[in-house]
């Protein structure tokens, strides 16, 4: 019987997996059978999302990890492992915003985007390729990386050069590994959400010239939810997608189409 999303024996790891696309990812993950790990920097906001994750039957874990801090993700992923004992899928989502114009952008803003946006998925991909490779050399080779940057890697963002840049530069790292990994039998793509009714868009959800100057421009005609990312995520997590390697997953209704 054909069951290629059936995520059961499989364990997924979301950072920022305690809320927005994270946890609509991690919840999707869940419910199709998945345990998960998530990772978050609020031990609020974790145990909420673990509670919640836990009703849908799986094993769930929560760790209070900065992907801005190498140690912290070293331990996160070591800890993971140990935890849930193996690795199969791991969603690279935690990030940050930070726009200014270029003239009054600050050394420090630029660092602290990329700190997060960039060298956080480098660590994170870095030690879960570690556990994907020895399991690779006892027979076991298969894992995906999944990392969430934005279209504002792909078009021109406005006074958010330190965030595009980002998300521009994880894009293409995620395509560097998925040649590098494939003989290991780890899948590496990246997932552009366009305007997605999240915290980090909460201004602008707010802002009536918003609402009638960009919202209309989607064609789909709506904010995006983080919900909208379940599919995709079961999808790359399962063996459905054995075969998709270094791709970019554009999701937002059209958006940089029109």
């Amino acid at each position: 019987m054909y069951k290629p999303f059936d995520l059961t024996g499989k364990v997924a790891l979301v950072t920022g997996g305690n809320g927005g696309i994270g946890l609509g990812m991690a919840e999707a993950l869940a419910q199709a059978g998945a345990d998960i790990v998530i990772w978050g920097t609020n031990a609020q906001k974790n145990a909420a999302a673990e509670k919640m994750l836990a009703t849908h039957g799986g094993r769930v874990a929560s760790h209070k990890v900065n992907v801005a801090e190498e140690d912290e993700v070293i331990a996160g992923m070591r800890d993971a492992v140990a935890r849930m004992g193996r690795i199969d899928c791991v969603v690279a989502n935690a990030g940050v915003s930070g726009g200014a114009p270029l003239t009054e952008m600050t050394t420090d803003l630029f660092r602290k985007v990329h700190a997060v946006n960039e060298d956080g998925v480098f660590w994170t991909f870095r030690e879960a390729a570690r556990h994907m490779i020895d399991r690779a050399k006892a027979d076991d080779a298969t894992g995906s990386l999944v990392v969430v940057a934005s279209t504002a890697g792909i078009e021109g963002a406005a006074r958010n050069a330190a965030y595009g840049a980002s998300k521009g530069a994880v894009m293409s790292m995620a395509r560097a590994l998925a040649v590098e990994l494939a003989r290991h039998g780890i899948r590496v793509n990246s997932v552009a959400p366009g305007w997605i009714a999240t915290d980090m868009t909460a201004a602008a959800q707010e802002s009536a010239v918003f609402s009638e100057k960009v919202i209309p421009r989607i064609p789909a005609r709506r904010w995006g939810e983080p919900k909208d990312f379940g599919g995709i995520a079961v999808y790359l997590a399962s063996d459905a997608s054995s075969y998709h390697t270094g791709e970019t997953f554009v999701i937002d209704g059209g958006y940089t189409k029109f």
